[in-house]
């Protein structure tokens, strides 16, 4: 887990780096030439991000938090894990997308909050939806939530920064329009950089949350097959439904939007057709090796989670760990 939290360290001060130039190249065209202002501006950015963060993502995800009388089983699964992991009980959600999936977001491990969406009541057994809960009590015990929070909102706010000055900015003289110009170029590269950071953190913590879960008690196979379902589940949505969470996708279990695409690989370790990946289908990738094509590679370095294959393929090996 150390190597784990010297990546996020490090991914963190990119961050404040990446963050910092925006700000100085933004107060520079605004006529700002203050270093000490820059350097405080760019502390106070972190701290909206640190205190709004978990809200952004609230209503980005239509949640709705509940209480132990509301759903029973979800909640005494969520107790049951957080007792297991050693740390606070976090708050339970329902987020209203149709989406399979879950996630775990907050500023700490005492303002852990784990939610599932309304698309994975019903798709999971009661072991497969324990074991994708233990993923995400396990992002929260790593402490990668509150990164991962800051992360994915910066881009977004970068983003509309860009699209200010590129299309907005520069409306009242041929100066102020190149001057806005350079500044909204400037702020979508900073937007590619930090949307790369959000996917390289997000893979990182993917393969130790999935451990995380295994080491909570639950059965590799178990959460392969709740993958594979989310996989599954995710490829019959229209296109219209993923697009509503195409920005917070880094939070969930799998990425919905690669579903199509994964399920064809993932069909193929389901040699009895079950709908399912058992015990000994896991067992059966364990001694065959992943290779990806070049095809593979570029799409898994431009996504939010790793290639579906090699995470099973991982998970086969920590079954007999």
């Amino acid at each position: 887990m150390w190597y784990l939290k010297l990546r996020m360290y490090i991914l963190m001060a990119v961050l404040f780096a990446i963050v910092y130039a925006a700000v100085s190249v933004i107060s520079f065209h605004l006529g700002i030439t203050n270093f000490y202002f820059y350097l405080v501006l760019s502390f106070v950015i972190m701290l909206i991000q640190y205190l709004l963060g978990p809200k952004i993502v609230e209503w980005s995800m239509k949640v709705r938090y509940i209480k132990e009388s509301e759903s029973p089983e979800l909640y005494q699964t969520v107790r049951s894990l957080a007792t297991l992991a050693k740390i606070p009980m976090p708050r339970v959600g329902i987020s209203d997308l149709a989406i399979p999936n879950a996630f775990a977001f907050g500023r700490s491990i005492r303002d852990g909050r784990i939610c599932v969406t309304r698309g994975i009541m019903g798709l999971l057994s009661k072991e497969e939806l324990r074991a994708v809960l233990g993923h995400e009590m396990s992002h929260i015990r790593n402490r990668d939530v509150l990164t991962i929070t800051i992360l994915s909102v910066i881009p977004m706010i970068l983003y509309r920064v860009a699209w200010q000055f590129l299309f907005f900015g520069g409306r009242r003289d041929r100066n102020q329009g190149s001057s806005a110009m350079v500044v909204g170029l400037a702020a979508f590269l900073f937007y590619f950089l930090t949307n790369l950071l959000v996917l390289y953190a997000s893979r990182i913590r993917e393969y130790f949350a999935d451990k995380g879960s295994v080491d909570l008690g639950n059965n590799p196979a178990l959460l392969a097959s709740a993958l594979y379902k989310l996989v599954y589940g995710s490829a019959r949505m229209p296109k219209e439904e993923l697009k509503t969470a195409e920005g917070m996708k880094a939070f969930f279990v799998n990425d919905p939007s690669r579903a199509l695409n994964e399920l064809k690989d993932l069909r193929e370790l389901d040699l009895d057709r079950s709908g399912t990946i058992s015990p000994q289908e896991l067992d059966a990738l364990r001694n065959k090796s992943i290779k990806l094509n070049f095809g593979d590679k570029l799409l898994e370095l431009f996504s939010t989670h790793p290639n579906m294959l090699k995470r099973i393929k991982r998970l086969s090996d920590w079954r007999y760990a």
